[in-house]
């Protein structure tokens, strides 16, 4: 799976054949293919692992997280990372492949809608947040939109400060929105 994701970032979907995998993963192509009959499957598998894996050392990582008015930030920042590392720049060329491609589609829209929800919820336990209001429904949402747009940012250039400044600037808009009601 490591192999799988590795090849996505580095050599894009049109690089990561099953042959570049196997021989990067060390396997046998015949292996590889008895597990993974199509590219398109294999990869998908190999995204979403690294997502249920990267998902559970944030919430590790979450017990660390200062439990006082920095935590918003201290949020925003791990999510930020997460948006901006190596899973979200393969996630990124799946979902460009998949514009064009209905087979790779089929299998990457659900995974990704399921990867969505799961983010949500993530965000919403992170943030110590109860989504019953609209508000803190919509917070989070534009949340997730704002750190996945720094990733879209982060794949041409290096824009880490302008990050750091907008993301102050947005923990102390939601610590506003969290502490209504």
């Amino acid at each position: 799976m490591r192999a799988t994701a590795e090849c996505l970032v580095e050599l894009g979907w049109s690089g990561t054949t099953t042959t570049a995998v196997s021989e990067r993963a060390g396997v046998s192509r015949g292996a590889q293919l008895h597990h993974y009959p199509t590219r398109a499957e294999l990869v998908v598998a190999a995204v979403e692992h690294v997502a249920v894996a990267r998902t559970e050392e944030l919430l590790r990582t979450a017990d660390t997280l200062p439990g006082d008015e920095r935590r918003t930030l201290a949020v925003l920042e791990l999510l930020a990372e997460l948006y901006t590392g190596p899973l979200f720049e393969a996630a990124v060329e799946l979902w460009v492949a998949a514009r064009t491609d209905p087979q790779l589609h089929a299998v990457v829209a659900p995974l990704e809608d399921r990867l969505g929800r799961e983010g949500y919820r993530l965000a919403l336990e992170l943030l110590g947040a109860d989504d019953a209001r609209p508000e803190i429904r919509d917070a989070v949402g534009a949340t997730l939109d704002l750190v996945r747009g720094f990733g879209l940012a982060n794949l041409l250039s290096d824009d880490r400060s302008r990050r750091s400044r907008l993301l102050r600037q947005w923990a102390a808009m939601l610590d506003t929105v969290l502490a209504e009601g």
